[in-house]
């Protein structure tokens, strides 16, 4: 039998331990609502975005996307035998199309387990495309000289061909 001492330690580390669990999974779950209210996406003043304001996000997206992509190609002054590859990784790295989000009412009738499962699904698709582009830049990087290969790094460390801040999967 444990003492009282230990008995009182092993208390306070359990409900340390399950504080922590419930609080983050209250975040988890909240974060997950508020994410899924927002169908359309918001702006930055809060405001719900239209599907003619997604629109005209997704398509500066693209611009800025190509805009990038074609610094890119000039400072990497590839060769050739290298424009195969730069197409190649080019197509794959396209920005796609956003993942779809749940209807409000789908998401209000989940349980919370439910809606941590949609939300685990939704990390695993977003997974499994940065998981290509990752194939898809190591492809790339392979027929790269080792001065490219410095120029694309640095490239990158600045948010570069696919600055993934405020962009959609």
């Amino acid at each position: 039998m444990l003492n009282k001492h230990k008995q009182g330690v092993m208390m306070t580390n359990f409900r340390k331990h399950l504080l922590i669990g419930v609080t983050v999974l209250a975040l988890g779950a909240g974060s997950f609502a508020a994410y899924a209210q927002k169908p359309g996406g918001e702006h930055r003043d809060g405001r719900p975005m239209s599907a003619e304001d997604h629109a005209k996000f997704e398509a500066r997206m693209k611009e800025r996307f190509t805009k990038r992509q074609a610094a890119l190609h000039d400072k990497l002054k590839l060769s050739p035998e290298q424009e195969g590859a730069w197409t190649k990784f080019n197509e794959r790295m396209k920005p796609g199309t956003p993942q779809a989000r749940q209807d409000r009412a789908q998401l209000a009738a989940m349980s919370a387990p439910e809606r941590m499962e949609a939300m685990l699904a939704h990390m695993k698709e977003a997974e499994g495309k940065m998981a290509e582009r990752v194939v898809a830049t190591k492809e790339f990087y392979a027929v790269l000289t080792p001065e490219q290969q410095k120029t694309f790094n640095d490239e990158f460390a600045k948010g570069g061909p696919r600055n993934h801040r405020g962009m959609h999967h």
